[in-house]
């Protein structure tokens, strides 16, 4: 006996039915998805706009939204009513002709010709300004509106105090230094492609929207309007929403990276390893990060160049802790979140320290927690950037290493001193930091090449709260120690859970058993990330030959196309060439070699270095002596230049005393060589170079005391030895009094 009356009996079999029918649609919507190897293209803002006109309101005026535009009436910030600019006798002419904007002023001729300017980079706190010539080449002019000052002024390169830059000088504004295509468009527009042409030397660069649009952070946007405007119940079970996903409600390292990474394609100093990147991509497989290397960064990690966050922000403890850009900033407006220290007070307690018992002081900018921990540093003459590695000030280091602190960046009075500004942090908090042992001593030291710091280097690695871009910093560090310790410390890091420390240990490792470093390297071809196979690849090009018959024979195929793909990425830039010509002569192709290093010297003629590798490749073929002498003599004029412009690095001496060396200037190689080690007193090859010239001329006493330099620093170096009998024999020889039988004297 049925318990349901015949109608409802139907009924519920029609429900079930419908129910199974919905259930099986669903099903099938669910399974339904686009293939694993569907490719998004771009669409542009317009279709985003139609469902997220909120974020579009917010982004529109931001500074990624302004990052260039065409010069309009609405764009233009600077005063271009005939209004002049001068400095070192020339002056340049703003004005306005036919709607368009214009300036006059010295070209790469040296002549005075106006300028059509088509392009405005930036709005705040400078607005700069770009001229596109015929072959394609866009360049930005060093003169540039102040937006709050309301005037010009002309922004210097680093380093470079009063000194005219001529035309044909690379950082003159018709120079590479000041070329868009190459330094500047992949960061200020979206989906750059640069394109450049090798043959004429000419630039056919494309974007699909002018400026930092979204699809720059989000990634291509076809696949995404497909899915929001199919019918479909879900989203794909393969790719998601269709765009990158940098969101994560969990505050770990691994859930932030790609975020921070998807900032990071712009905001870091960076090498290229291979095209397109979309966000959301693995980072470390199209970019190598710059590590804290002298010039890019004090010894103790603050930033000095412009180096654009990133780096600063790997060796924070916000980013251990898995602290994203967003939780500051508006991804879309870029404005912060918060206004003073409530945007701190978000994770950090104000009751214990937006308080003078946490920060001592009573005035309202010095209570700031940003002006204590994350001090700022001025770029391109008045843009004041903040360091994001969110350190604790430090003036005890520099009493010790001479490295800024935030304490003396506003205490400038005779008497505040570092030691003094120490002796308050000490008087208020005690004489621990918490930071210590802080990673600056062993940095600093190995940047000197002091005796010490390889102890201090590997103390530094045993450390397991070392961040990872120091840790891969102290790695490529070891190179200045060369021996065997060195190596078993790199061997340690070759299998490192980071890649930037495994790629370091691949950069550092010697090949002083070539059998065992070509195994070693080789293994890293296989590396799930790109930048450690690049990096071994790097290391193998130049015994590529030596493992053509060995197991790793197609890895390192592989490896070449990527390190040949990465070179090709900057083709417009002689380094690229360089890098070419040394995998050719590592391949056996001498005229291969030999092609790409002309074509370097052809792309960027100032550029010191490369006439000294022809100049060598042509040697070993039996290339022409007067060419070869030309090279050299044009390489030491450059390296002269080089002295000038650096007055303080040792290396462009060094350079020129092995060049004044070989074209038999023996007195003015010893000068050089004597100004290299003065400068850099622990370079042990500065010493060791002089110890030889100095032997060759039979200058005795001058080779023994570079000797003496030379023990100071690697005390059982077999160079030494080597040189010091050879001094014995030769002066008992020529009849001179012999030297005591002790390897070196004084020992």
């Amino acid at each position: 006996m049925s318990w349901f009356p015949k109608s409802s009996r139907s009924l519920w079999i029609v429900f079930g039915a419908l129910l199974a029918t919905l259930v099986a649609w669903c099903a099938a919507d669910w399974f339904m998805a686009y293939p694993e190897d569907a490719q998004a293209e771009y669409v542009g803002r317009d279709r985003c706009a139609s469902c997220h006109e909120v974020q579009l309101r917010s982004w529109t005026g931001s500074h990624h939204d302004r990052a260039m535009e065409l010069a309009t009436e609405e764009a233009v910030l600077g005063d271009f009513n005939n209004a002049a600019f001068t400095r070192f006798g020339i002056t340049s002419r703003f004005f306005r002709r036919d709607g368009k904007f214009f300036v006059n002023t010295e070209g790469p001729d040296g002549e005075f010709h106006d300028y059509h300017v088509k392009y405005t980079f930036g709005i705040e706190p400078l607005q700069q300004y770009m001229v596109e010539f015929p072959d394609g080449r866009v360049q930005v002019l060093r003169i540039s509106w102040d937006t709050q000052k309301k005037k010009w002024f002309y922004v210097r390169p680093p380093d470079v105090l009063n000194e005219r830059l001529l035309p044909g000088d690379p950082l003159h504004w018709t120079g590479v230094g000041q070329n868009w295509n190459t330094m500047c468009a992949e960061c200020h527009s979206t989906n750059l492609q640069k394109s450049f042409d090798l043959a004429t030397n000419t630039y056919h660069t494309t974007f699909s929207e002018i400026d930092v649009s979204c699809e720059t952070c989000h990634g291509p946007g076809s696949l995404h309007v497909a899915l929001a405007e199919s019918r479909s119940l879900f989203w794909d079970r393969r790719h998601g929403y269709g765009l990158a996903k940098l969101k994560s409600e969990l505050a770990t390292r691994q859930s932030a990276t790609k975020q921070i990474e998807a900032c990071a394609q712009c905001h870091s100093r960076r090498s290229p390893l291979a095209p397109d990147y979309h966000a959301g991509e693995p980072f470390l497989d199209y970019y190598d990060p710059s590590l804290v290397q002298p010039g890019l960064y004090h010894a103790d990690g603050q930033i000095l160049d412009e180096v654009y966050v990133y780096g600063s922000f790997l060796q924070s403890k916000m980013y251990s802790k898995g602290i994203r850009c967003s939780d500051c900033h508006n991804p879309h407006s870029l404005k912060l979140k918060y206004e003073g220290n409530r945007l701190c007070a978000q994770c950090h307690q104000p009751g214990k320290y937006d308080s003078p018992t946490h920060h001592h002081h009573t005035d309202p900018e010095a209570s700031l927690c940003v002006s204590c921990h994350m001090p700022v540093r001025t770029y391109m003459e008045i843009d004041d950037r903040h360091d994001h590695s969110l350190r604790i000030p430090r003036p005890d280091l520099s009493e010790q290493l001479g490295t800024p602190n935030a304490c003396n960046d506003c205490h400038t009075k005779p008497e505040e001193t570092p030691t003094w500004a120490a002796g308050a942090v000490r008087k208020w908090y005690g004489d621990k930091r918490p930071d210590d042992p802080h990673y600056a001593n062993a940095l600093s030291a190995a940047r000197q090449g002091k005796p010490e710091g390889f102890d201090l280097l590997r103390d530094l690695l045993r450390r397991k709260e070392t961040p990872d871009i120091i840790q891969a910093t102290a790695i490529e560090f070891l190179s200045g120690y060369p021996g065997h310790d060195a190596d078993t410390l790199c061997r340690q890091f070759m299998d490192a859970s980071s890649p930037m420390v495994r790629a370091a240990a691949v950069r550092t490792i010697s090949n002083r058993s070539l059998e065992r470093f070509v195994v070693e390297v080789a293994s890293r071809l296989h590396d799930p990330v790109r930048m450690v196979r690049f990096a071994a690849a790097r290391r193998l090009v130049s015994d590529a030959a030596k493992l053509v018959d060995s197991e790793f024979r197609d890895a390192l195929d592989d490896a070449i196309v990527e390190y040949r793909q990465a070179q090709e990425l900057v083709f417009d830039r002689a380094g690229a060439h360089m890098n070419l010509a040394v995998l050719s002569q590592a391949l056996g192709d001498m005229p291969a070699a030999i092609e790409s290093l002309e074509t370097a010297i052809r792309l960027e003629p100032y550029l010191s270095g490369v006439r000294d590798g022809l100049s060598k490749m042509l040697e070993s073929t039996g290339g022409s002596a007067e060419r070869i002498r030309e090279l050299r003599e044009q390489e030491i004029e450059l390296m002269i230049r080089d002295s000038k412009l650096l007055p303080g690095n040792p290396q462009p001496f060094y350079k020129q005393g092995m060049l004044y060396y070989l074209l038999g200037r023996h007195d003015e190689a010893r000068g050089a060589l004597e100004e290299a080690c003065r400068l850099a007193p622990n370079a042990f090859d500065y010493w060791l170079a002089l110890a030889l010239i100095c032997e060759h001329q039979q200058l005795w006493d001058d080779a023994l005391e570079a000797l003496k330099q030379m023990q100071r620093l690697r005390p059982n170096d077999p160079a030494i030895v080597g040189i010091y009998q050879r001094i014995q024999q030769t002066r008992a020889a020529t009849g001179e009094q012999k030297p005591s039988n002790a390897p070196v004297p004084g020992k």
